[in-house]
């Protein structure tokens, strides 16, 4: 049995635990310097309360998986807009509870206001582009040789999913904490 629960300062080892092959092995994440439990600590505060970050965690409160929200641009006018990630534990990926802990991060965000939510993949995935477009993601473009990792280049691409309706005047946004979500 699992359940998904918000984020809390206890679990940044097991964020960073999560992580670290993604950096260290992997050209899913860009970063090349693998973060420790304090740097995902500190990211996981910095969300300010608007960009939510859950967990799946088993019954002996192992953390399974992650996912968050994140601004997608700086600039004022794309604040309605977040980008998405999913990091499951290996023993966990291709197991189905990826699928239902992004539906989660979905649901929040939604409740929230966010109008539209954006993937962005590391190419080739088919493991990421199937999980997206199984919860309603489009491809909306491709940046070819965006990122440079390991001696190569790596295409990027941006996979949207529609929120609410972009409706005038847009959507107020409401922090994670305001929404009463019930994660599970």
């Amino acid at each position: 049995m699992t359940r998904i629960r918000a984020a809390e300062a206890r679990d940044a080892e097991a964020v960073a635990a999560i992580y670290a092959p993604h950096v260290a092995d992997g050209f899913v994440s860009f970063e090349t310097e693998v973060p420790d439990a304090e740097a995902m600590r500190r990211r996981m505060a910095a969300s300010d309360g608007y960009y939510p970050w859950i967990i799946l965690e088993s019954d002996a409160a192992a953390v399974l998986g992650y996912a968050y929200a994140a601004r997608f641009r700086e600039r004022a006018a794309y604040g309605h807009v977040v980008e998405t990630t999913i990091y499951m534990a290996p023993q966990m990926q291709r197991s189905g509870l990826g699928q239902r802990l992004y539906s989660a991060l979905l649901a929040t965000l939604t409740a929230q206001g966010f109008t539209q939510a954006m993937g962005v993949i590391a190419l080739p995935n088919p493991a990421s582009v199937g999980l997206h477009e199984a919860l309603g993601f489009v491809k909306a473009g491709l940046f070819p040789r965006a990122g440079y990792k390991f001696g190569q280049w790596v295409d990027v691409g941006y996979w949207q999913r529609p929120l609410h309706a972009s409706t005038v005047p847009a959507p107020t946004v409401r922090s994670f904490r305001e929404t009463g979500v019930r994660l599970d």
